[in-house]
């Protein structure tokens, strides 16, 4: 990588690590759908991925932390996995369900106070609209599938070692958490646990990134697993 680039890339990170978004200002973005985030599609990563997830398996039951209003969600319901997701705002969850012409049920989640879930029991699909850090495995269980895609990526870093312990603790013994990242290195599940294998990294650079001033862009994709488990197998 040019010298230019990771000295614009270092400056990011050290930017990066004094950013603090509340949960208002995620709200506040779907209010007003400043939601560029959002992709239309299936991710390219899942779709090219999603056979090292499964591993052989079938029924897997997936985890999308911070979903929004992801189609990746119904693709892996319509396959005849289960889905439970967690996302702070409510309209994002609404229009999942209404984009994607399913009906739902809403109901109250008792162990967070003013919590809701959205449910189709058609497709098992359960979207919890509630502040990530509430939720546990107590709430939902353990999953035997995890896509992060971006969601990693918007904690606040310096919540990022609690979201790492909340990840590990939803997984199951032959959990298989396929992360997409960017920037972000996942070092901080090596070590707790977990084994973390690059499947993938590709050129991501687009004009958005040589506005920032850089020249090298890569998004990365990992596979991470509990350590002992017979998902390493």
């Amino acid at each position: 990588m040019p010298v230019s680039a990771q000295v614009n890339i270092s400056r990011m990170l050290g930017q990066q690590a004094e950013r603090v978004m509340a949960l208002g200002e995620w709200e506040e973005r779907w209010q007003q759908d400043r939601i560029g985030f959002h992709q239309p599609t299936v991710h390219r990563m899942l779709e090219k991925n999603l056979d090292k997830v499964l591993n052989g398996r079938t029924g897997v039951r997936f985890f999308f932390p911070l979903c929004g209003k992801a189609i990746d969600m119904k693709w892996l319901a319509d396959q005849g996995h289960s889905v439970v997701g967690v996302e702070i705002s409510e309209k994002g969850i609404q229009q999942f369900f209404e984009e994607n012409n399913m009906t739902f049920s809403e109901e109250p989640v008792p162990e967070i106070p003013g919590a809701k879930v959205f449910r189709n029991p058609e497709k098992n699909i359960s979207l919890y609209q509630c502040d990530l850090f509430q939720f546990s495995s107590s709430i939902a269980g353990r999953f035997g599938g995890i896509w992060d895609r971006g969601s990693l990526v918007a904690i606040n870093p310096k919540d990022r070692e609690k979201y790492a312990a909340l990840i590990v603790s939803l997984m199951d013994q032959d959990c298989r958490y396929l992360l997409d990242t960017f920037l972000y290195n996942p070092d901080q599940y090596r070590g707790s646990s977990c084994n973390v294998e690059l499947l993938q990294s590709v050129d991501a650079l687009t004009d958005r990134q040589r506005d920032w001033g850089l020249d090298s862009f890569m998004e990365n994709i990992h596979l991470i697993t509990l350590k002992n488990s017979s998902a390493t197998k």
